[in-house]
């Protein structure tokens, strides 16, 4: 039993983006497939697949790197988990992180029914604060 699932998923992508593995698999929920969903918008995965297999359920990540074979190129240089159970960290919207430059996304969790997992860009241009789960650049 994970006390922190979402710290589980990242450090399993961390872990494999490491050592440049393709293919990574974490246990299923609705926060983490709406993470994932994020990531693939952004250009850090390729792409995710639910697969059921008669219990919660596994989400196959599929990393993304650029670059030939032997010269391969992290697509991810960094995913920090940045809100945990111990130490919450919640934001206004005037106070969004800006993650390396702009050149990396903040995820955020809103209390916005419609969206509750998004980035730093959308939180602004919706004019709303947040949890902040994660940093990735």
């Amino acid at each position: 039993m994970y006390t922190d699932t979402i710290a589980d998923m990242l450090t399993r992508i961390r872990n494999a983006n490491m050592v440049y593995k393709e293919v990574v698999d974490v246990p299923a929920s609705n926060i983490k497939k709406a993470i994932l969903d994020i990531l693939k918008r952004e250009g850090f995965i390729k792409d995710y697949k639910y697969i059921e297999d008669g219990k919660q359920g596994v989400l196959r990540i599929f990393m993304k790197y650029s670059g030939q074979k032997r010269t391969k190129i992290r697509t991810i240089n960094s995913i920090v988990r940045v809100s945990h159970a111990g130490r919450r960290i919640y934001v206004s919207k005037d106070k969004l992180p800006v993650v390396n430059s702009g050149l990396g996304i903040a995820i955020i969790s809103t209390s916005n029914p419609e969206k509750p997992i998004i980035t730093d860009k959308e939180a602004r241009a919706l004019g709303i604060g947040g949890e902040v789960i994660a940093y990735v650049w």
